[in-house]
């Protein structure tokens, strides 16, 4: 569904009727070329503190990428990069202020910041730990200040072993892709399986499934896979089996109709991609719904029901696979959760315990898994425009428009583009993560 308010605020005649209301003008942002992904463009100026331990391999990233580098105190307008994982003290962190206070004027219109520290748990002392938190408020605060010019604030959290996997995480974050991805932590750890791949497609000989596949994000999932070089297994209801059929056909998947909540659900899909091949490159955990009542109305069905889809048939399918070595050396686990799983939501007792279960899923499997060769991760997306969205009344749906840093809501693409990144080889020292896909919505900010 189109966003009338957005499209209005970036004609011309609308930015001079809303600039002289006094009214929020946001910005249409950029998103990935789908005929040439992943590519890095534009300037960026790169700093660092005083002891910073990253910035030889930051600096090889930023020379490699293609994006131009160039010198403090030139007029550009681009990116700003910093790394802080130097600064231990109060004082030392003048240096983080300093180089944000005079450079923040060259960021550009849907220019990235990204910021560079330390896991606190990484730290060389208590001192150093406790000021490397204190980058999560800056740039969540930072991000706030920026959005209007549908610029991104992200930190990124180097773990011991991570320096190794920097490359993936700073490629996406400087990307298109992350567009509506704002004021997020990512931390980096060491890989736990090869990170060799084609960074302009990643997923090239690599075959991994979907659940409800046949429209709105999940399809928008696989078509951001095929994209990038998969071979999709789309999931969907046997009610949707002719819509998944075109819409697998039209990437070169291939479709699975399957009720994922049937009592045999995991052991038939199991077995249907040990027919493909010996592996699976990951399983993306997208189908869910909502069944929204007060909790002193809502009925054991709709308890029940909504818990089947979105929860039981995950740990079901997860079970049924790690059974196997289908994921072994390289597979990925992502499931899709969502801010009202971080934050609560009204009338969504079931659908918030859901989500939230799904963060659980991420922090009880990571550790386990990362021995096997496997990562677990999960997306939480905010205000997307979809079907369910749209059927939300004008007034609310324009305040979870709103409620954000970037003064909109995403689009589908933005949530899979962020698990394209997930699933890829090179991302195979971001492990335990939940990454909230959301403009840095306040709704849990």
């Amino acid at each position: 569904m189109s966003d009338t308010y957005l499209e209005i605020a970036n004609s011309s005649l609308g930015r001079k009727i809303f600039s002289a209301m006094g009214l929020p003008e946001p910005v249409a942002l950029v998103r990935e070329d789908p005929q040439q992904p992943h590519r890095i463009v534009g300037q960026g100026l790169f700093g660092a503190s005083q002891g910073a331990v990253y910035t030889s391999q930051i600096k090889a990233v930023l020379e490699n990428s293609g994006m131009e580098l160039c010198e403090e105190g030139a007029q550009i307008s681009g990116n700003l990069i910093f790394d802080a994982s130097g600064i231990s003290s109060a004082e030392q962190s003048t240096q983080l202020y300093e180089f944000f206070h005079n450079n923040l004027s060259s960021l550009g219109r849907c220019g990235r910041v990204i910021l560079i520290g330390r896991k606190p748990s990484a730290s060389e002392s208590v001192e150093q730990a406790t000021v490397q938190r204190g980058l999560n408020g800056f740039v969540k605060s930072l991000a706030k200040e920026i959005g209007r010019k549908g610029a991104t604030a992200n930190l990124l959290l180097v773990d011991h072993g991570g320096e190794s996997a920097l490359e993936a995480p700073l490629r996406f974050l400087l990307s298109a892709g992350s567009a509506f991805m704002n004021a997020q932590v990512v931390v980096v750890s060491a890989p736990v399986a090869s990170i060799e791949a084609d960074w302009a497609r990643p997923l090239a000989n690599k075959t991994l499934l979907v659940t409800g596949a046949a429209r709105g994000i999940g399809l928008a999932i696989s078509q951001v896979f095929a994209r990038d070089g998969a071979r999709v297994i789309g999931v969907d209801v046997p009610q949707a089996e002719a819509e998944l059929q075109a819409q697998m056909q039209a990437i070169g998947g291939l479709a699975l109709p399957l009720d994922i909540t049937s009592e045999d659900a995991a052991q038939v899909l199991r077995d249907f991609c040990l027919q493909q091949g010996p592996s699976l490159q990951g399983i993306v955990h997208n189908a869910g719904v909502t069944r929204d009542k007060m909790l002193s109305r809502m009925t054991d069905h709709q308890w029940n029901m909504l818990m089947q889809v979105n929860l039981g048939s995950v740990q079901r399918i997860n079970k049924a696979l790690l059974d196997t070595q289908l994921l072994d050396d390289g597979g990925k686990i992502i499931g899709v959760a969502s801010i009202s799983g971080i934050a609560g939501n009204l009338g969504q007792t079931n659908y918030g315990f859901s989500k939230s279960a799904i963060i659980g899923m991420v922090d009880s499997l990571a550790e386990p898994c990362a021995a096997r060769g496997i990562t677990v991760n999960a997306v939480a997306p905010g205000f997307i425009e979809t079907q369910m969205t749209a059927a939300i009344p004008f007034v609310t749906r324009q305040m979870g428009r709103r409620l954000s840093s970037l003064g909109q809501g995403g689009l589908p693409i933005d949530v899979a583009e962020a698990i394209g990144f997930f699933v890829s080889p090179q991302a195979a020292g971001i492990n335990g993560n939940v990454v909230r896909v959301c403009g840095q919505s306040l709704l849990g900010a």
